[in-house]
């Protein structure tokens, strides 16, 4: 006997799923936030003449903001409609072999 998940429960994970990516996100955020004002100081300190730090900053900047697009942007309308359709389409076969 199979056990069908009911909106509730549905929902509850698609929030949860939701929370776990915003948690990622603004995790990574606040190390950016914490670690490059570190390797700024770090760099200023000991060799002024040549801005290192700025390579981890562009290349761990590009990375949030993509990480960022794919949190809040870009595809998130479509997947939600895709999301729907399959499952459209899964509940139409099952009503079709009952």
């Amino acid at each position: 006997m199979e056990i069908l998940p009911n909106k509730e429960t549905i929902a509850y994970r698609k929030a949860s799923r939701r929370v776990k990516e915003l948690k990622e996100f603004y995790g990574n955020l606040t190390s950016y936030c914490i670690v490059i004002p570190f390797l700024a100081i770090l760099n200023l300190m000991t060799a002024p003449g040549y801005l290192w730090f700025l390579w981890p900053a562009l290349g761990w900047g590009i990375g949030i903001a993509f990480h960022a697009i794919s949190v809040f942007g870009i595809g998130k309308s479509w997947e939600e409609k895709k999301i729907k359709e399959l499952m459209e389409k899964e509940e139409k076969e099952k009503i079709k072999k009952f």
